[in-house]
């Protein structure tokens, strides 16, 4: 048995300020996936994976039954056959790796589904929103469920406010384009519960919200409406602010031995980075007018192009 499979997604503008509803953009990204298997003889990696649906199954059943509910008897007799996910989805980084495993167990597993096939009216992407939210907290303590919505639709997801969200079209890719979206590899593991909880620790100081709503949502909504209006320059000119304004207040997501390296592109304007997720390691995402100048600036580092403009 092998299931359909899910895409990894990427969070470009959002992190940390849709939960204190500013507008946020997801894209999936295909060049990661995952998909339900089941095998006689699982590898320890798989074997680690069916183990954890063991457990993601009883936590499915205690789920509010007027929310979702799952066949849970075929989801366990599946488990006890050696089910597993399989995914190139690297875990940690913030693009979606328990996203993607959810909306596969949904897709699979539940009752009534909400179908990508039906018209998905803005009730019906917020009660999917609600469902997916329940299931992945299983993973990070709390989730907004945009993840494995994404992953479910593999659509651009804009996001308005915490009860506007809509799929929507971002503008064709420039394959020749040297301005690009990339993400940097920092080589370390990142836990998304720990930065949240500073994060909400934060959000105790008056000084860190009034600087949330002034300056980071400020730049990150201007971001999101530049992004899709294809308005590259004032796109540069608004993710250097962002950058800037997470360099100041997030150095917590920020792994250590990238603070400088942060810094180096808002000092040469080679490059801009930002949060990839809740940070604290996996993926950094920069922007770039020029990706060749960027690759020269960070030689030695692995990047990797997802959009070009």
């Amino acid at each position: 048995m092998k299931g359909p499979l899910f895409y990894s997604k990427i969070l470009l503008f959002g992190e940390y300020g849709i939960i204190k509803d500013s507008k946020g953009l997801s894209i999936p990204y295909n060049f990661y996936n995952g998909a339900l298997k089941v095998a006689a003889n699982l590898t320890d990696k798989a074997e680690a994976s069916n183990s954890a649906l063991k457990q993601f199954a009883e936590y499915l059943e205690q789920i509010d039954a007027d929310l979702v509910t799952f066949d849970s008897e075929a989801l366990k007799q599946d488990v006890a056959n050696g089910m597993y996910f399989d995914s190139s989805i690297p875990q940690g980084y913030g693009v979606g790796s328990s996203g993607a495993l959810v909306a596969a167990i949904y897709d699979k597993y539940a009752n009534n589904k909400i179908t990508v096939l039906e018209n998905l009216t803005r009730e019906k992407l917020l009660q999917l929103k609600a469902i997916f939210a329940e299931m992945e907290s299983f993973f990070h303590g709390k989730s907004s469920g945009l993840d494995p919505l994404n992953s479910y639709l593999s659509l651009p997801i804009l996001i308005n406010s915490k009860d506007n969200i809509e799929a929507t079209g971002i503008p064709s890719q420039k394959l020749d384009g040297k301005g690009a979206v990339f993400l940097l590899d920092s080589g370390v593991v990142g836990e998304t519960a720990p930065m949240v909880r500073i994060f909400m620790e934060n959000m105790k100081q008056e000084g860190f919200r009034n600087m949330l709503k002034d300056q980071f949502i400020k730049h990150t909504d201007a971001c999101v409406e530049d992004f899709l209006k294809g308005d590259i320059k004032s796109l540069f000119q608004n993710t250097k602010q962002l950058s800037k304004v997470v360099l100041s207040h997030f150095k917590p997501m920020i792994p250590k031995q990238f603070h400088e390296l942060w810094k180096k592109g808002l000092d040469t304007n080679d490059y801009y980075l930002k949060l990839c997720g809740s940070g604290g390691g996996g993926y950094i995402l920069g922007f770039t007018e020029d990706i060749d100048k960027a690759q020269k600036t960070l030689a030695g580092y692995k990047l990797e192009v997802v959009y070009n403009f």
